[in-house]
């Protein structure tokens, strides 16, 4: 019985696929030079920098990328080994340097040997700026958290510590290595607990409301800590769910 074969395409048809793909698209021979480009890619070319087909591709990179990113293309190219994924900084029609992410493969000829590069590009400006905006704000969130004179311990709704600073590492005995992916009771469990309300101190109500009042912890070596207390959900400001629990403490005194 005769089976049908999946037809393949064409080179004429190839070439319609690769040009009416959404996302730009480069072929660059040995020496580096752009060969083809499709239309997506013409699109994104600035128009005083000349014809794209033709131009060094990478006379479109930062000058601080350009040098190091075409020498890892020829050692790519020389040893057979396939490129990364990377992000690289180009000129485009917007007028200014816009991050791409660059999806790479090697061209190889019929005999597998390296005769160039087909390049996919990923504008991925806008998210970029948004990871370096959320990393700048992190950073500097970290920075007040650390430069607080009171204990600070934030833990998730299970009680598992996520971070803790400086002097809750000083209160407690433990680095925030140690403490870090732990249930705090576990490592420095409560002994006693006075509320200012009368209220007792439970996880699953910490979640719920704000407590105060004054705590004794066991810390490293078995050591009591006596702190004044204040705890507080950590509400997702997205959608209003509670993620956790943070903690300040304040020493008052510690026995053996």
């Amino acid at each position: 019985m005769n089976e049908t074969q999946p037809t393949q395409p064409s080179p004429d048809a190839a070439s319609l696929l690769i040009d009416e793909l959404p996302l730009p698209y480069v072929e660059i021979d040995a020496a580096g030079f752009v060969t083809r480009a499709n239309h997506a890619a013409l699109e994104m070319h600035h128009p005083d920098q000349g014809r794209l087909v033709g131009k060094h591709a990478w006379d479109l990179m930062a000058i601080d990328e350009k040098d190091p990113s075409f020498a890892t293309f020829m050692a790519h190219l020389h040893s057979g080994d396939d490129l990364p994924v990377v992000s690289r900084s180009l000129f485009d029609r917007s007028g200014a340097f816009r991050t791409y992410e660059l999806h790479p493969s090697l061209m190889r000829s019929a005999e597998g040997k390296p005769i160039g590069l087909r390049v996919t590009y990923v504008d991925v400006s806008e998210s970029k700026k948004a990871l370096d905006e959320a990393r700048r704000e992190l950073q500097w969130l970290e920075s007040a958290m650390a430069s607080m004179p009171d204990a600070v311990v934030l833990t998730d709704v299970l009680g598992i510590v996520r971070t803790v600073n400086g002097a809750a590492e000083a209160l407690l005995g433990f680095t925030a290595s140690e403490l870090k992916g732990k249930v705090i009771e576990d490592v420095a469990p409560i002994l006693e607990f006075q509320s200012h309300d009368g209220a007792a101190l439970e996880r699953l109500a910490g979640i719920e409301r704000d407590f105060k009042g004054i705590v004794t912890l066991l810390a490293r070596d078995s050591k009591k800590v006596k702190a004044e207390i204040s705890t507080a959900p950590v509400v997702d400001k997205s959608n209003g769910a509670v993620i956790g629990v943070v903690a300040i403490l304040r020493r008052r005194s510690s026995t053996p």
